[in-house]
């Protein structure tokens, strides 16, 4: 083979998997084709985004549904990189998808960092076919706005921003005063003023707020970050600005008031010792709140993370009682809403991390505490075995790596399937098997048969918090009890999935 037409093929399946980052834009990672006045035409009311990402939203907002996955790999093959597919993508959703209500069908949206969390994760071979996905339920969410109105972000009313030295002040009184209008400009200011972390912490503070729409609004938040830090800061003015839009939905409720323990949990915040990073792990203390949350109300569940908290115990052995709170309430009553009581305390834990602000950090904590109890009030499990006794549930397994597709073999065996499952890799972990060998099998089924963007958004989150647990022993149970959600290995293909996987192998070559 010519050497010049090998180094072609190498540099566009490095563009199209994400891999040439490090190789300069003189080596075609970019793309190839040169912008034309008419790409860059948008209506007179909608966002411009930058000449460089225009383009590539134009053509992935107008390219049928059923031509979407095809054309995006024409595009690969002509030298599109990773980062701006993903960039176009997010970008398309955030310009197109209105964010209220800050869930359905705006999961196009939220869910493509999970996506992309879990293509770097995995196989050079897989590593597209999340973002693939992503890009058909963009095209499907696209649809549904259409039906229901068809929103567009609009251009910022430049006349109206305030004056830089102000914008963070304004930002924060149009937030506590639910005015959609002035959040909208003084965001804008504030992003094209600041820096990046001195922009998100007044915005770290009022995604913690409120447990409207199910932990949306924190999720929503996370997810921007996340993504802005992949695709790069210069596209934060738009997204920033339907972050606010979402984080104001009142999701068709009259009272213009934060939903669940804020205003209890801003006076605790202020009650919390000083010195309270420097608390000792305690097991004993993370399965005592574990306790309080199955039976407390979330205020007073956030006053018993206080208490802990001023007797020494550390943050992040609270932090494992809610994470297995949430993983014990799916266990009990698969489902929707038990999904949320897991992907919403992984997105407050990393906004606990990302935030620099002490307040923000204990708000981040207590908030997490608090809306474990709302979730168990509004699921009512059912009744189980408990997440830190898992003993009732373990099964014998196969002996070695076999175990792990076993595993994945019995979710699929009728009522009690998924708790075979639980119980076997329980079973698996404890004979010293491998963690890694069942995500990577969970990223596999995801990648293969997952039909929904929770599919995504859980399995990212659930496994992030598998390896945050900062007790060892707490990773067994967690990972079991992802078992209640992941598809199974006998679970059907998803045919879109099909499809992208035989396109992926053109890129290839």
């Amino acid at each position: 083979m010519d050497g010049n037409l090998r180094r072609r093929r190498f540099l566009q399946s490095a563009s199209a998997l994400g891999l040439g980052a490090g190789l300069g834009s003189s080596m075609g990672l970019g793309s190839l084709r040169s912008a034309r006045a008419e790409d860059l035409k948008v209506g007179p009311d909608a966002v411009q985004f930058r000449p460089e990402i225009e383009p590539v939203v134009r053509w992935i907002e107008e390219t049928p549904r059923d031509r979407a996955l095809e054309t995006a790999i024409a595009h690969l093959k002509e030298g599109l990189s990773y980062r701006d597919l993903m960039a176009g993508l997010f970008l398309a959703g955030i310009r197109n998808i209105k964010p209220h209500p800050v869930g359905f069908k705006f999961h196009a949206v939220m869910v493509i960092n999970s996506a992309h969390l879990l293509g770097q994760t995995a196989s050079t071979s897989d590593r597209l076919l999340p973002l693939l996905w992503a890009l058909d339920t963009f095209k499907n969410s696209q649809a549904q706005d259409i039906k229901e109105g068809d929103w567009t972000l609009g251009k910022v009313d430049e006349a109206r921003l305030p004056k830089p030295g102000k914008a963070r002040a304004e930002f924060i009184r149009a937030m506590e005063a639910w005015d959609s209008e002035a959040a909208d400009t003084a965001v804008a200011a504030l992003a094209r003023t600041s820096g990046a972390a001195e922009t998100m912490e007044p915005i770290w503070r009022m995604a913690v707020r409120d447990q409207r729409n199910i932990g949306h609004k924190p999720i929503f938040a996370a997810q921007s970050w996340r993504t802005l830090q992949a695709i790069g800061w210069q596209h934060a003015e738009p997204v920033l600005r339907s972050l606010a839009f979402g984080l104001l939905d009142l999701h068709g409720d009259s009272r213009h008031v934060a939903v669940g323990p804020y205003e209890a949990n801003l006076e605790n915040a202020g009650k919390v010792r000083d010195d309270w990073q420097g608390g000792k792990p305690d097991p004993s203390a993370t399965r005592s709140l574990l306790e309080v949350m199955r039976q407390a109300t979330p205020e007073d569940a956030s006053a018993e993370a206080v208490k802990l908290l001023n007797q020494g115990v550390a943050a992040n052995s609270l932090w494992d009682a809610v994470v297995l709170s949430g993983s014990e309430i799916l266990m009990r009553s698969p489902g929707i809403l038990a999904i949320h009581a897991v992907t919403s305390a992984n997105a407050l834990h990393f906004i606990y991390g990302a935030s620099g602000d002490e307040t923000t950090r204990r708000l981040a904590l207590l908030q997490a505490v608090g809306w474990q109890p709302m979730f168990r009030g509004r699921i009512k499990p059912g009744e189980g075995p408990t997440i830190d006794d898992l003993s009732s549930l373990k099964r014998e397994v196969a002996k070695g790596d076999d175990a792990v597709g076993e595993i994945f073999e019995a979710i699929n065996d009728g009522p009690e399937g998924r708790g075979k499952a639980a119980g076997k890799t329980v079973a698996y972990l404890e004979q010293g098997g491998s963690s890694d060998l069942i995500f990577a099998a969970a990223r596999r089924m995801i990648f293969h048969k997952g039909r929904d963007s929770h599919d995504y958004k859980f399995g990212a989150a659930s496994w992030e918090e598998c390896e945050l647990a900062s007790d060892p022993k707490w990773r067994a149970p967690l990972a079991a009890a992802m078992m209640f959600n992941l598809p199974g290995a006998k679970t059907e293909d998803s045919p879109l999935m099909n499809r992208a996987r035989a396109a992926v192998a053109t890129v290839l070559g």
